[in-house]
């Protein structure tokens, strides 16, 4: 491992933070199963608590996917989502401790940690969250652009998607490739000074 890290270039900060936008309207250029893959072997790789990696994602990209989103979006969220080529549902599996031996084998006893009800939630909640941006950051430097919303029914999405399970939805993002046309200019963000303390 080369310990010695290289500032990205500027054209790399652009495509992941500079330039990038949150896109709600879409160029018709399909996204493939295989380009998911691509995206979540990036996003697996970002730290989580105890690489417990609670987070588990549904891609959905047939219109037979789509069409059992559909009933669950909110109305300022529709038209975007249904024109999207991918729509990942994030969200978490509150019996990732379950799996803390696999992604934790030198301390296997490390599912005890998250035994509580209040840990265990906040757990999954923080990283699943974590794992999100992790996905949308991974999508990005493969070139394609993301719309990440809340805007949806989370008992009955969790119901048609996940029955049966002790999973949860979290949030959603739009990924495709973004058409900027109709894009907004960028928002205001808080300056250092107010959002930031060095101590």
């Amino acid at each position: 491992m080369n310990l010695t890290k290289a500032e990205l270039g500027r054209g790399a900060l652009e495509q992941l933070f500079l330039e990038a936008r949150t896109f709600s309207d879409w160029q018709d250029k399909p996204i493939s199963d295989e380009d998911c893959k691509r995206i979540y072997e990036l996003a697996k790789l970002g730290p989580t608590s105890s690489n417990a990696s609670p987070a588990r994602f549904v891609f959905i990209r047939t219109s037979e996917g789509k069409d059992k989103l559909k009933p669950f979006l909110s109305s300022g969220n529709l038209e975007k989502t249904m024109s999207a080529p991918l729509t990942v549902i994030v969200a978490h599996d509150l019996d990732f401790a379950d799996r803390i031996p696999e992604l934790f084998p030198h301390f296997p006893a490390a599912a005890k940690w998250f035994a509580p009800e209040d840990i265990k939630l906040e757990t999954a909640f923080r990283n699943s969250s974590l794992q999100g941006a992790y996905l949308i950051l991974a999508a990005r430097s493969l070139g394609f652009d993301c719309g990440p919303m809340s805007g949806f029914d989370p008992q009955g999405l969790d119901k048609a998607f996940f029955s049966g399970t002790n999973v949860k939805s979290n949030f959603l993002v739009n990924i495709g490739y973004g058409e900027p046309s109709n894009l907004h200019p960028r928002l205001p963000r808080l300056s250092f000074e107010d959002a930031c303390q060095i101590a």
